[in-house]
């Protein structure tokens, strides 16, 4: 079947924001073709990867410290320049800078607030394994003489928008305002993202676990118990163990299959390792608006209101069934 070769990203996100009436569907439709022409740059870079000087390490380590790959640097200045040029965004928080940027041209004026990981899983980077972007958007709170950081600090429930691009066998992209998720394919001989996957369901239950096993003795013991299960499941419901180590990925796969997806908290980081703001939260918001599930084992990590920009928190996310099998490990560890 052919594609439909109309049914653009632009064209799409501009059609639901006028069908939702949102007063600010012009201002996101424009926002959202930032990040779009984002991914499509860091999308090729990745794809000319071995034919260019963005390979291995930069030399220098993230924040987090972490070492930083060389993409890493580029694909943060290529978000910073190509959205900081929008004109309505006020406030940019990223993986890789410590502190939130104020787009001082729009200090005044600049209406949203877009947080991202610009290149998830970009330890994998140089082996060819898919890694991706990650964003979220939200709207700038009035001024009320806080800091930077207290604008940017937001619960996972006031985001705007949220997704993420994957660069993988095709370039990918996948995103919610609120109404449902829907994917998109770059079809680079017209270079446009093209609607490949409308309206996106989480299967109600998978058959795969995704999860780093090798910390696995360092895990809550619910957290081992409820790999025990998965792992002894009966023939006609037998789960298999797929990890790629790229959250962007490994979420990706889970939202089309289902399953689960588990990143727990462990002994050497107890309040768990993904970022809240730029990893955990867009993904929640991803994975229930296609009707799955995603918690920190104790809330929803929607509900979570943030202490710090570079907050960490356990990450659970996946299908009903499998999330909900996970909460009876957890309430009662002992009757399980």
């Amino acid at each position: 079947m052919a594609q439909d070769q109309t049914a653009t990203f632009e064209r799409h996100i501009h059609e639901q924001q006028l069908s939702q009436r949102s007063q600010a569907g012009g201002e996101l439709t424009w926002l959202l073709s930032g990040i779009v022409l984002a991914c499509k740059i860091i999308g090729e870079q990745v794809r000319r990867l071995g034919l260019t000087n963005q390979t291995g390490s930069a030399g220098s380590t993230n924040v987090h410290g972490e070492e930083q790959q060389s993409l890493d640097i580029y694909s943060n200045q290529v978000l910073l320049e190509c959205l900081g040029s929008r004109g309505n965004v006020g406030i940019l928080a990223s993986e890789e800078n410590e502190d939130p940027i104020v787009v001082f041209d729009n200090r005044d004026d600049g209406e949203y607030v877009v947080v991202f990981d610009p290149l998830d899983g970009s330890s994998n980077i140089d082996v060819n394994v898919s890694v991706g972007t990650i964003f979220s958007i939200y709207r700038r709170p009035e001024s009320n003489g806080g800091s930077t950081h207290s604008e940017v600090l937001q619960p996972g429930t006031q985001q705007l928008a949220a997704g993420y691009c994957l660069y993988g066998s095709s370039t990918v992209m996948v995103y919610t305002t609120g109404d449902g998720v829907n994917g998109f394919t770059l079809d680079p001989t017209i270079g446009t993202f093209l609607l490949s996957h409308p309206n996106m369901k989480m299967p109600a239950r998978g058959n795969i676990y995704s999860v780093n096993e090798s910390y696995a003795d360092s895990f809550p013991p619910y957290c081992r118990r409820y790999l025990h299960w998965l792992k002894s499941a009966e023939d006609d419901s037998l789960y298999r163990s797929r990890y790629i180590g790229s959250l962007v990925a490994d979420f990706h796969r889970t939202l089309l299959k289902g399953g689960v997806f588990l990143y727990p908290p462990t002994s050497f980081y107890p309040e768990g390792k993904l970022r809240l703001m730029y990893e955990a939260s867009p993904i929640a918001m991803l994975a229930e608006q296609a009707g799955g599930i995603a918690t920190t084992g104790e809330e929803s990590v929607l509900s979570i209101v943030p202490k710090n920009l570079h907050q960490r928190v356990p990450l659970f996310v996946g299908s009903p069934f499998e999330m909900q099998r996970l909460q009876t490990f957890i309430q009662n560890p002992l009757k399980v």
